[in-house]
């Protein structure tokens, strides 16, 4: 290798594949900072993600180009940053990148001050003009000639723009009141985006949004409206049929370039999967669907066959590419697939997974359901079960085949943020459909962060690779974290993970807490000083750290009765009543806090041997129910336990009971299962 940068001392998978680019890269800090305003020179900051095709296509054109990389070290100050590690720096210059050009997107690309604030700024730039976009190097050459001869418009424009960017911290409560008529107004707003043909919302490309799903589910749990219901069950099945999802291998890709669900960004991200095995349990609890429960099992078994690390973390990311091209590792050519099955099984394959000569994406299959089994089975003279069973042995003999080739590379740092969003899923699904190993893999990811992402003094770091922890967690850290292991103890009963999240919230609310407007900053009150200190409040591909605190801190104060968690999340909800009926793609999560908000409470506490069939019957009715708003605790009998819930509960009768309260009121104790039934259905 010729050239090697300062990137080769990281641990990012992302910068490290920018390590031996012959610019002169820096990784965000102080050295880069310091000689930007030593030397009068813009800076460059590149930010990206080790899963981004365009990332890749920008490197390969421009940052492995000698004559690109002489001019960019001539004249800036060049930062990478994975977008992963610091979601800070890339939520500021985000919205400074969307302010300017009216979009977003990564690679991002934008130019700085010394003293780090944003004044021009785009995404991918090609290296020769097309697509009526300018060369990359054509923009290098303006925005340094720009800076030393227009400096003052420079300056002025990143004052102005900074300044923008510094009004998200200071939203302050409006007028608007907080009531049931935003989830109304929501709800309409839904139903006007919603694609009744294929599902999800709006029209290509096509994101999941599991958070706007579930926001529907809860919905429907209230007004039993089955057009909400619809949206969410359609969107989920069509996706479940989709080249979005991965038919032999579990687990769904990024999003959708078409309408359709067909064609993917083929990459796999934790955080997507991690929420759409909640939205497919929260569908399967409602429907009973046979569909939803293989899509969280076979997504379950890819969680951890292929992104659980030995260590227990969960890894980040797989690639959408492979052996340098887009999703060459998930599509099928006919005569591959004849290869494997035979024809006479390849016909029958082909049919209902619409394998052809000609193909779907660039002459090969992208494997999708496009005809239903039953239809096939009955022009096949073969029963649905038995087609059933063929085509499961079809593909496990078609993912053998496949695990052979080379596979895509894969992210394997371990992100706070986004262990905690599968420990939720994980810890639900593995009591919830008696999966051991799911429940399993969530206690040793929570052991591990615990064990290997604490600090000395009891705070979190936020990611973890090659045996290093390093960065202090964000708010999206905490507040996931938190609500994982109050899944946790939700599915265990393990005192020890409802005190870590006690403790972690205590901690959360210290260190992101705004006293002045309410809600909760992204960094912490002892993070290094940026351009400005923002609050991230609107859900996108991941949840906002402020929603995911809300949604944490009001399931607290059910469990153990601490008013002031209801009251920290109360200020969060003030300043957004307005925008999240307006606007409730943004705002999925947090319109589901806020129905839990304004919705009576309902708390179950079980007092029961654990082991003993009766108690696991009473424990099985709430748990294969979707009851969003209501919390669960359990002892076994005679144990002390500090929670409320629980306090001077036994059995009845000698028999393990449940115990109801709903809107401040208790039911009186039941013992079996069809009274228990009775209670959560009234």
């Amino acid at each position: 290798m010729t050239h090697t940068n300062r990137l080769a001392h990281e641990t990012s998978p992302y910068l490290l594949q920018h390590a031996h680019n012959p610019v002169d890269w820096f990784p965000w800090g102080e050295e880069a900072l310091a000689l930007a305003e030593s030397a009068d020179r813009p800076i460059f900051l590149s930010i990206g993600y080790s899963a981004c095709h365009w990332c890749h296509v920008m490197e390969r054109e421009s940052f492995e180009d000698e004559q690109t990389a002489a001019l960019m070290n001539e004249r800036f100050v060049n930062i990478k940053v994975d977008r992963e590690e610091r979601p800070d720096l890339d939520s500021i210059y985000m919205e400074a990148v969307q302010a300017m050009t009216g979009s977003g997107g990564w690679p991002m690309s934008v130019f700085l001050t010394p003293e780090g604030q944003p004044f021009y700024g785009g995404t991918y730039f090609p290296p020769a003009p097309r697509y009526g976009m300018p060369s990359f190097p054509q923009i290098l050459i303006a925005v340094s000639d720009a800076y030393a001869n227009k400096r003052a418009d420079i300056e002025g424009q990143a004052e102005r723009l900074t300044a923008s960017l510094a009004r998200s911290g200071a939203i302050a409560p409006g007028a608007d009141d907080i009531s049931t008529q935003i989830l109304v107004e929501a709800v309409n707003k839904l139903q006007q985006y919603f694609d009744d043909q294929y599902g999800g919302f709006g029209d290509q490309p096509k994101f999941p949004q599991p958070m706007t799903l579930d926001f529907a589910m809860s919905q429907y749990a209230h007004t039993g409206d089955l057009e909400t219901l619809y949206i969410a069950e359609t969107t989920l099945e069509k996706m479940a049929e989709g080249g979005i999802y991965d038919q032999l291998g579990g687990g769904f890709h990024r999003y959708s370039v078409d309408r359709i669900w067909l064609v993917p960004h083929f990459e796999k991200m934790l955080y997507d999967n991690a929420q759409l095995l909640r939205s497919n349990l929260h569908a399967w609890q409602i429907t009973g669907r046979d569909l939803f429960r293989r899509v969280i099992n076979e997504t379950t078994d890819y969680v951890l066959r292929e992104m659980t690390s030995p260590e227990g973390g969960f890894y980040s990311t797989q690639d959408a590419d492979s052996e340098g091209e887009e999703g060459k590792f998930f599509v099928w050519t006919i005569g591959e697939v004849e290869a494997i099955l035979g024809k006479e099984d390849a016909v029958l394959f082909g049919q209902v997974y619409g394998v052809t000569a000609r193909g779907n994406f660039e002459g090969h299959t992208i494997l999708n359901i496009v005809r239903p089994v039953e239809q096939v089975a009955k022009s096949a003279g073969l029963t649905v079960e038995a087609l059933e069973e063929r085509l499961a042995g079809m593909r496990g003999k078609l993912f053998v085949e496949r695990e052979k080739r080379i596979k895509p590379g894969r992210d394997e740092k371990v992100l706070t943020e986004w262990n905690g969003l599968m420990i939720h899923a994980l810890a639900q699904i593995g009591v919830t459909l008696d999966r051991p190993d799911a429940l399993a893999a969530a206690q040793n990811a929570a052991n591990f962060i615990l064990d290997a992402m604490r600090q000395p003094d009891g705070k979190l770091y936020r990611t973890y690779k090659d045996g290093q922890a390093k960065l202090n967690a964000y708010l999206e850290d905490y507040a996931a974290f938190v609500r994982g292991l109050i899944a946790l103890y939700e599915s265990t009963f393990d005192l020890r993970w409802l005190a870590e999240a006690s403790r972690l919230a205590r901690l959360m609310l210290e260190q992101f807490g705004d006293p002045d407007f309410g809600g909760l900053f992204q960094t912490g009150v002892d993070h290094e000083q940026l351009v400005v200190r923002r609050k991230d409040l609107i859900d996108n591909a991941i949840p906002s750290g402020n929603s995911l605190a809300a949604e944490s801190l009001l399931r607290l104060a059910k469990l153990t009765g601490n008013d002031g968690y209801r009251h920290e999340a109360s200020r969060i909800f003030l300043p957004m009543a307005s925008a999240m009926a307006q606007q409730p793609t943004g705002f999925g999560r947090l319109l589901g806090a806020l129905d839990d908000y304004l919705h009576p409470s309902q708390e179950v506490a079980i007092v029961g041997d654990p082991d003993d069939p009766a108690t696991q019957a009473l424990l099985a009715v709430v748990r294969r129910r979707y009851l969003p708003h209501t919390v669960i605790a359990a002892k076994s009998p005679g144990d002390e336990n500090p929670l409320p819930l629980l306090e001077g509960r036994g059995l009845v009768n000698g028999k393990p009971a449940a115990y109801v309260c709903e809107n401040f009121a208790c039911k009186l104790p039941v013992t079996d299962v069809a009274a228990l039934e009775a209670l959560l259905d009234g």
